[in-house]
């Protein structure tokens, strides 16, 4: 079989790279989704509508507060054993945003990190509740009487109408709702009304989702 010419090859070569530039450019138009479904979703924050999406820029990359590695101690998938607190992920995160966006009175979203964290940028939707907060026994039943839903007869805690909480802070390494939840479940919280989203702000930031000032 005789061999194709150089000029031929070439050719052939330049022409197949020409037809792969529409494919090419029609890739570089399309959004960037959360789900295949979801481009984006509404969110009330502090009086102001948010539209919470992916940021379609492709060059955009994770900011440099996050770049670092040595924070922290990873924490595990489920470090409340043997309390049976819901670790979620971040699309079961946008669920709950979506299900308070909707009007369910009977959910929180809880930042739970120290406010010189938070005011650097948060979920929409969600209230600064410092894990600190919680140290103190009396701060933290008034948090939970004003914020939760609990009622201290001054006897016991009545948690019938407590609220669902979702709780996050800066990522796995970050220790900062788990401390939070431990005293939650501590002080008799049900262990079926929190929700630990574990991934946090790092890995809301490396999807490049919305992120919104305090």
């Amino acid at each position: 079989m005789k061999k194709p010419r150089y000029s031929t090859w070439l050719l052939r070569v330049l022409l197949g790279g020409l037809l792969t530039l529409p494919a090419m450019a029609e890739e570089d138009t399309k959004p960037v989704m959360i789900t295949a479904e979801l481009k984006s979703f509404s969110m009330a924050h502090n009086g102001e509508t948010v539209t919470v999406m992916r940021n379609q820029d492709r060059s955009n990359r994770i900011i440099e507060l996050y770049q670092p590695t040595y924070r922290g101690k990873i924490q595990p998938m489920h470090p409340f054993a043997p309390h049976a607190v819901t670790t979620i992920g971040a699309l079961e995160m946008i669920g709950f945003m979506q299900q308070l966006e909707s009007g369910d009175e009977g959910l929180l979203i809880i930042d739970s990190r120290t406010r010189d964290w938070a005011r650097r940028g948060t979920l929409a939707g969600s209230i600064n509740i410092a894990f600190t907060e919680f140290k103190d026994e009396e701060r933290a039943l008034e948090i939970m009487e004003e914020w939760f839903d609990v009622l201290n007869t001054g006897l016991s805690l009545d948690f019938s109408n407590a609220k669902t909480l979702v709780l996050f802070c800066n990522g796995i390494w970050c220790g900062q709702s788990p401390a939070t939840i431990r005293t939650l479940l501590r002080m008799g919280y049900p262990a079926a009304k929190i929700h630990y989203f574990r991934g946090g702000m790092q890995n809301w930031q490396s999807l490049g989702l919305t992120v919104v000032s305090p």
